[in-house]
Order: structure tokens, then sequence, then C-alpha cells
């Protein structure tokens, strides 16, 4: 594996993580990211990036599609079938286009053939960066709103779902066979609960639950 921090901080700077089984185009990367301020890290396969780099932590993937022993596709496969939220950039030398559909259906967020402009690579890694940020983001905000909703008992949820769908109080009652004073004093509990205020703010945690 060939490694290389650009920053000292080592918590807090996103790494791009490179992929290629070719050693050269493994080391002209890591130059290009080095020269640029990039924090950077390679690996020779999908299975060495997988079994060692840690893919909760800020950053993005740039991957060849093609290697010997698992594709570039393979890794973007594990990454969201383990909840990663790290974006994927695919090169390849063999670019047609159905390989890149098949990328881009899958969820890469650019793909580029080699030889590629230096620049284009950079603005797919900050867009990638960036991306990756906002996922974390929505992430750390969906475990904390979960962490409330885990507070609220089985009737409480009830009554959640039934006023952030839009409806009344007494429609809520008639919908679970309560009275509407129940649903009140449910109610008050689940914003209570829930720290929300009012209840736009209710209704922008429940959705963003539903985010990806």
């Amino acid at each position: 594996m060939d490694n290389l921090e650009v920053k000292s901080d080592l918590t807090a700077d996103p790494i791009v993580y490179v992929i290629d089984d070719d050693k050269d185009m493994r080391d002209a990367l890591l130059d290009l990211f080095e020269v640029t301020k990039r924090r950077a890290s390679a690996y020779s396969s999908g299975v060495e990036f997988l079994s060692t780099a840690d893919t909760s932590a800020p950053g993005c993937v740039v991957a060849d599609l093609r290697m010997p022993g698992g594709t570039g596709l393979d890794v973007l496969s594990h990454l969201i079938a383990t909840g990663s939220r790290m974006p994927v950039i695919f090169l390849t030398a063999h670019a047609d286009v159905p390989a890149s559909v098949r990328a881009m259906k899958a969820g890469a967020t650019d793909f580029l053939t080699k030889p590629f402009v230096n620049q284009d690579l950079l603005d797919a890694v900050d867009h990638a960066i960036r991306l990756n940020g906002e996922r974390l983001k929505l992430k750390a905000d969906q475990d904390r709103i979960r962490a409330l909703v885990d507070a609220l008992t089985p009737r409480e949820l009830e009554v959640m779902f039934g006023v952030v769908s839009g409806l009344m109080n007494k429609q809520v009652a008639y919908q679970l066979g309560i009275s509407e004073m129940t649903v009140k004093l449910h109610r008050m509990s689940v914003m209570r609960k829930m720290q929300s205020r009012s209840l736009a703010d209710l209704v922008r945690k429940a959705e963003k639950l539903q985010k990806n």
C-alpha cells in the first residue's frame, strides 16, 4: 500500500482514497494530490482498501473501474451495502457507454476516462468531498433524531406519524380509536421528547429520517 499524508490533522481532514492496480498511476495520483494540498492514500486493490481503510471517515474514493480480482463497481457495491456515505469516482482506460451507464446507475459521482485532465479530476474530487460532508452531516442528524424517536412509546409513535402526515387531532383520535384529549396529551409528550417547539420542526425531523 502506498500512503501519503499531506496534512497533519488525521481526524478532521478528508482523505482521497486511490485504488488502482497500476503503480505508476497510483504514484502519479498521489503526486497530484500532494501538489494540490489534498490528503491521499493509495491501494493496489479493492480488497486491500476495504480491509484496511476507515470507510466511515470523511473523504472519497478514486478507483479504477477494471482491476484484477475485483472491479471498482465491487468496491462501490460494498460501500453501499455497509452503509458508507463515501462517494466513488471511477477512472478507466476502456470507457464505453454501457460501462459509464452501469457506473452512474450504481451510484458513482463521476466517471473519467484515462488519460484525463488533472483539473477535471480535482473538480470531481472536490465535489465528491463536499457531497460526503453533506451525507455525513445528514447521517449524524438522523442518528440524533432516531435516538429521540427511540424514547417514544408505541402509542406516541402512532400519534407522531398521524400528526406529521397532516391529520388533525380528532382525525388521529378516530384513526387510533382513542379520545381527542388523549391524542393531545400524547402529542405534547411527543413534542417534548422530540425536542420540537413547533409542528414544522417535528415534520422536518420526520422527513429527515426518510432521506438517504
